[in-house]
C-alpha cells in the first residue's frame, strides 16, 4: 500500500472549535545562544511552521519553538543539522558552553494538541513533523492560527527526537510569557543524563 503523503489542512481546522490542552510555560525548555530577549519570535520562513505570509514579505505571525522536555529541545536546536560520526555527536567544548537554557513563567499556554487521535482526526500524520514540504506544514500552522479559539499555540511530535513532543507558540501569546530563568546549557539539571542519551562529546 502507498503511503499518503500529508495534505492540506482540513477545512474545520481553521473554522470549527477544537479541544484545548493547557499547559504552565515553566514545563518548557528553549535552547539559545543569547542570555536576554527570550522568548524570541521570529518569520525567517526557513523553519518548519513559520507563517507562510514570511516568503511574500507580509508574515500573518511570529513564531517561537520550545521543547516538552530538555533532550527535545536539544534535538531539535544544537543537534538540528548535526550529523553523528560513528553514532557519536562530536561538538565543540565552546560552542556547548556558549548555549544557554531558557525556562519560562506565566499563565497557562491554550494549545491544540496536534498529536495522536486528534491529528488522525484532523486526516494528519506524522508527516506534520516529518515532511521536507514546509509549505504544507506552515499551511497547518496557519490554520491552527486561523482558529477561532485563538490558540496560543500547538503540540507536535519532535522530528529529531520522536518520542517527545514538542511545542510551537504564535506571536500571540507575548503578553502571557516572561522569562523566568536561563543556565548554562552544560550546567544546566538533566544535561548530562541528554547528553549521554545522545552520545554529545565535547570536543
Amino acid at each position: 500500500m502507498t503511503a499518503k503523503p500529508l495534505g492540506l489542512p482540513p477545512a474545520v481546522l481553521s473554522t470549527d472549535k477544537q479541544p484545548v490542552t493547557y499547559l504552565s510555560p515553566d514545563k518548557l525548555y528553549r535552547i539559545s545562544a543569547y542570555t536576554s530577549g527570550e522568548p524570541h519570535f521570529g518569520h525567517s520562513g526557513s523553519n518548519r511552521f513559520d507563517a507562510p505570509g514570511c516568503l511574500v514579505g507580509s508574515p500573518e505571525f511570529d513564531t517561537c519553538y520550545l521543547g516538552y522536555t530538555l533532550a527535545v529541545a536539544i534535538a531539535e536546536s544544537i543537534l538540528h543539522d548535526r550529523d553523528p560520526l560513528n553514532g557519536v555527536f562530536e561538538i565543540a567544548n565552546t560552542t556547548l558552553s556558549s548555549m544557554y537554557v531558557h525556562r519560562f513563567e506565566g499563565d497557562s499556554l491554550r494549545l491544540l494538541n496536534l498529536t495522536g487521535a486528534t491529528l488522525k482526526r484532523l486526516d494528519g500524520h506524522a508527516d506534520l513533523a516529518g515532511t521536507c514540504d514546509y509549505d504544507i506544514a506552515q499551511k497547518w500552522s496557519l490554520a491552527v492560527y486561523n482558529n477561532p479559539a485563538k490558540f496560543d499555540g500547538f503540540v507536535y511530535m519532535s522530528r529529531h527526537n520522536n518520542s517527545g513532543k514538542a511545542v510551537l507558540l504564535f506571536d500571540r501569546v507575548r503578553a502571557k510569557l516572561q522569562s523566568g530563568s536561563h543556565t548554562i546549557l552544560i550546567q544546566t539539571k538533566g544535561y548530562s543524563s541528554a547528553a549521554t542519551g545522545f552520545r554529545i562529546v565535547g570536543i
